[in-house]
Formats: structure tokens, sequence, C-alpha cells
């Protein structure tokens, strides 16, 4: 299966969950001024396509831009026509997982055990979401690994700039970072600020 992450780089993806029509541009702007290379809104943010779209405009080819917590197929369609490129789920829906394949996105499936990953994995996904990563730690991701095809793995829930570097080393290919990167309503500066401890965080682990 094709790898994908090497179309984003580093491989840490951005979520901002709860932002706003009104200020995804500028949220966007200071992440990749700081060098993310994808984003993820998720679909419980208000107006999560046109931010979706927005946020495509506003990234070109720097940055790949998809949405989060997708659930159904009416997800999809909007999905495509805001131009997003990443479906990322919050578990492992086979169906939902073959559609997405069949139109082109890359897919970041989320799984707590072996099982529930290789069913992602024979469904289609590109990639493997470990969620919540904080509920189970970089044992689990350890264990995961052991097993696992070489997929792309990556620890999402509860990562900090202090933890990262542990996923890494028990061989989480990277990450998907909310509120410790993004909370609803701070500034962009902030954003900025906490992209690029992240960012340092993981030059320091790589």
């Amino acid at each position: 299966m094709d790898d994908p992450l090497p179309s984003f780089h580093p491989p840490l993806v951005a979520i901002l969950r709860g932002v706003t029509v009104d200020d995804v541009e500028a949220h966007v702007d200071a992440l990749l001024a700081e060098g993310f290379g994808a984003i993820e809104i998720p679909t419980n943010s208000p107006g999560w396509d046109r931010s979706v779209a927005l946020a495509v405009a506003a990234c070109g080819d720097r940055a790949r831009v998809g949405a989060g917590t997708v659930l159904e197929p009416a997800h999809l369609d909007a999905l495509q026509a805001a131009g997003g490129e990443l479906v990322v789920t919050p578990n492992v829906r086979p169906a939902l997982i073959r559609a997405a394949r069949e139109r082109g996105f890359t897919i970041a499936a989320g799984c707590a055990t072996a099982s529930e990953a290789f069913d992602a994995l024979e469904a289609g996904a590109h990639m493997l979401k470990l969620f919540p990563a904080s509920v189970y730690g970089p044992a689990l991701a350890r264990a995961l690994r052991s097993v696992l095809p070489p997929a792309p793995l990556l620890a999402v829930g509860g990562i900090t700039p202090d933890n990262l570097g542990d996923y890494l080393a028990a061989g989480c290919s990277g990450a998907a970072i909310g509120g410790e990167l993004y909370r609803a309503g701070q500034s962009p500066a902030r954003t900025r600020s906490q992209a690029r401890l992240f960012l340092d965080a993981w030059r320091a682990a790589a």
C-alpha cells in the first residue's frame, strides 16, 4: 500500500477542532509559517466544509487539507466539494473507508486494537490513527508496530511536545495534534508558538 506521509512533511497533522470560518485562514497561515504540512478540520466544527475550502485555497500546494471525525458518506460529499484530500475517522468503518478510497482520498482510520488496525488496512486505509493515544500510551504503539505491516501509524489524542518523542520512539510515524496545538478562540500567535514547540520536539526526536 502506498505511503502518503512523504507528501506532508514533517508527519504532523494540525487539528483545528472548533475553528470558525472567520478565523480559519489566520490559523492556517500561522501553521504554514512554521512548516506544518497537513491540516485537519473536524466535521463537528462550525461550517467545517467552508473552512476546509478556505484552508485549501490558503494552502495551495504547501499543505494537504482534510476533515476529521468523518462518519458518513455525506461528509465525503461535502469534503470532496470543498477540495479536501484527507479523510480522518475516529473509528473503523470499512464501508466508509472503501468509499473514501474509491474517491481518491487519503485515509487515516482510527483504531485501538490489532483487529481494528488490520480491518482498516484491509478496507483500504492508507494510515492508522492510534486513538486515543494517551489512554493506551506508547506501549500499545510498540506492540502494534511489532505485528503491523509498514503502514504509517499516527498517535492522536493527548499528544504534547513532551511526549511526542516517546510515541515516535515506540514506532509511530508521526502524530495528529489537537488541543495542545489549537483550542477554539485562541489567537493565531498562540497557534504559531505551539506549532513551533511541536516542530522542535519532532526535530529533536527525528
